[in-house]
């Protein structure tokens, strides 16, 4: 079972970094603070790892088909492993100052911007070639991403407390070597993974807007997916700024994130269920326009329990509706446009969410938290459910034309026999 074994690998590696980043994150701004002594330092190299990702359209059309195999995805583990060993070795010789950080950044960045969607049109290409082995189509492109999801969010539980905790017994500065070396290893366990070559006929290098024709419904996905990104600063911003007003900092984003973490594990078991079984553009619609409902809920129920029991839910719906748009895009696309698209949903992701982080400070300091939840909450919900409403009226429109044919035959066979 070659396939089965490339499936375990690339899981296994993408899940260990992933987790290492997690972890590491606590450790990180606690590193540049003690090496640099400024707070405004903190998050240099997180943002500068989102500037090429965002631009990445523009510079990375060629360079991400040529992640197309296992061992290419480890020549970008490599580099990005670098990029993360420059911190902690600048640290150690005294040298580390904000050129270091950025340029980490900047390298991470561009590494992120590759091997991300590299990893995941690897993934997805070893479960079709195990539905190939297997015979049938079972989906397991869709299967093994959302698989890849559901590890990711479990770090995003579990990397936190580990990291905290690393912390508080001296192993700050290890943490970041740990990290380079889980992205090594994660390169490493790639490498032999074949990849799915697309058809030669298809352009060799599609542009994102090209790889969207045709496939209307993967932009109404991203529509609906890029709203909830844009709106996640009302759970994250809006959440701590009303436990710092109530006198009780850090309880109720802890209680909100406790609960999506446990929710968007509990979603990634329930998506394996229902997946294949609704049809994927009203699965995402209903998701995102739920997780809307759940900010408004989190912004009229303003407590601890209720917000961790709406958070728990939206946690549920935000990981249907991701499995939702896998499977639009497995199911389409295969190889150079595969590989495009998954780019493209990481450029709408990431870039949706940097501008909401970037207006809610100021959304949140004029409306208050409370009334931001809402208000986000009624933005998600009516954009995810008017894209089902679009969508459907299109299909209608495409619909008509062809039973108008079907009545004009069906009327020109009765004159005939008339006749």
């Amino acid at each position: 079972m070659t396939a089965r074994r490339d499936a375990l690998f690339l899981l296994a590696g993408g899940g260990s970094a992933d987790l290492a980043f997690r972890i590491a994150q606590v450790a990180l701004p606690l590193v540049v603070l003690q090496e640099t002594g400024s707070v405004a330092a903190t998050g240099l190299a997180g943002g500068a790892a989102g500037v090429p990702v965002l631009l990445s359209p523009w510079w990375a059309r060629r360079a991400r088909q040529w992640v197309d195999s296992g061992s290419r995805l480890a020549v970008v583990a490599l580099a990005q492993a670098m990029a993360l060993a420059m911190v902690p070795a600048a640290a150690a010789l005294g040298w580390l100052h904000a050129g270091v950080l950025i340029a980490s950044g900047l390298m991470l960045g561009c590494g992120d911007a590759l091997s991300n969607p590299g990893r995941s049109a690897l993934l997805a290409d070893t479960g079709d070639r195990w539905d190939q082995t297997r015979g049938g189509k079972r989906d397991r492109a869709v299967v093994l991403l959302t698989w890849q999801d559901g590890i990711r969010r479990i770090g995003m539980v579990v990397g936190p407390p580990v990291g905290a905790l690393a912390v508080t017994a001296g192993f700050t500065h290890g943490l970041l070597w740990v990290e380079a070396a889980a992205v090594l290893g994660a390169g490493l366990l790639a490498v032999g993974v074949v990849g799915e070559r697309a058809n030669p006929e298809a352009p060799a290098m599609p542009s994102i807007r090209e790889s969207l024709v045709g496939r209307s419904d993967v932009l109404y996905g991203w529509i609906a997916r890029g709203t909830g990104c844009l709106t996640w600063f009302s759970f994250t911003l809006g959440l701590s700024v009303i436990g710092a007003q109530r006198g009780q900092p850090g309880v109720y984003l802890a209680a909100g994130m406790s609960g999506y973490g446990i929710g968007s594990v509990i979603g990634t078991l329930a998506s394996l269920a229902v997946i294949r079984r609704i049809s994927p553009v009203p699965l995402a619609g209903l998701s995102w326009a739920l997780m809307g409902v759940c900010w408004i809920g989190m912004g009229l129920w303003t407590t601890p329990p209720a917000v961790a029991a709406l958070g728990a839910l939206s946690g549920v719906t935000v990981v249907l509706g991701i499995a939702a748009i896998s499977m639009l895009i497995t199911r389409s696309s295969a190889g150079a446009e595969r590989r495009t698209l998954l780019s493209g949903q990481s450029v709408v992701v990431n870039a949706s969410s940097s501008a909401g982080l970037l207006i809610g400070g100021p959304v949140i300091a004029v409306a208050g938290a409370e009334n931001t939840l809402v208000g986000a909450g009624v933005l998600t919900a009516a954009v995810a459910l008017g894209v089902l409403l679009v969508r459907r009226n299109r299909a209608a429109r495409e619909s008509a034309p062809c039973e108008t044919a079907d009545h004009v035959r069906h009327r020109d066979h009765h004159a005939g026999r008339a006749a």
